[in-house]
């Protein structure tokens, strides 16, 4: 049976802590070059967890937009007591939530096409390893993309966000509790549950020929990817779409 598993794949863990304090303090002292910087290394990173709650590219650029104001305007009170990724994407996540519950729409886009120009992310990294190189796999590999991206749209924004958090952004249970501001264990109730609808969604779409969900065993110890400094649109890339 195909699988399709939901261990944290191997991301590179990101190795830019201690440089975002220091343009984090820069941005504190008032140096808008430093927030510059802070918003080219996430442009792309928030417009990815944006559009992955709210599943419609115009929606996902107002969410980063929106997300960085809120960032430059609060700032000054971040502490430090958590990554400042963390906070950056509790930021994000709250405010593409509040955006799908207060437009009341959650429009089915495939997660590559909004994201064409990342360089991963999605329902991809969903999908087992083995299918990549062979033509008639990769072909049935698109399939099985367009069925898990289908089935991510039907669960709730809760566990669309849980699930793109931990499979596809490779956050830690500690780190998703400080996103989401809740405990750890509301976070593993949560997943287990999301894990278990989008088990159901596969099969209410694929049928006999759904995948098969496989949970993670790692407890707390994902890896993460590295952020770009590349716009995932042309708003993004060509700098218009951010300004304090």
């Amino acid at each position: 049976m195909l699988r399709v598993s939901t261990a944290v794949y191997p991301f590179r863990k990101l190795a830019v802590s201690a440089d975002d304090n220091s343009l984090v303090l820069r941005c504190q002292a008032g140096d808008q070059r430093a927030f510059k910087e802070l918003v080219a290394r996430y442009q792309r990173k928030v417009y990815g967890i944006a559009f992955g709650v709210v599943r419609n590219p115009e929606d996902a650029m107002d969410v980063t937009q929106e997300a960085f104001i809120k960032v430059h305007r609060y700032l000054d009170r971040f502490q430090g007591s958590s990554s400042f990724y963390t906070w950056l994407y509790r930021i994000v996540v709250n405010l593409a939530i509040d955006h799908l519950r207060k437009h009341s729409k959650a429009q089915t886009v495939d997660y590559d096409d909004a994201r064409s120009h990342d360089a991963g992310g999605g329902p991809d990294e969903l999908l087992p390893n083995t299918m990549g190189m062979d033509p008639d796999r990769s072909l049935m590999r698109g399939e099985i993309r367009k069925h898990v991206n289908t089935a991510l749209g039907r669960l709730s924004e809760n566990h669309r966000a849980v699930i793109l958090m931990r499979e596809v952004e490779g956050l830690s249970y500690t780190e998703m509790a400080e996103a989401m501001q809740c405990s750890k264990g509301t976070i593993m109730s949560r997943l287990f549950h999301a894990r278990r609808n989008l088990q159901r969604a596969l099969l209410e779409v694929m049928g006999k020929d759904a995948p098969e969900v496989v949970h993670d065993r790692q407890e707390d110890n994902p890896k993460r990817r590295q952020p770009s400094a590349v716009g995932p649109a042309e708003e993004l890339k060509s700098g218009r779409g951010v300004s304090p």
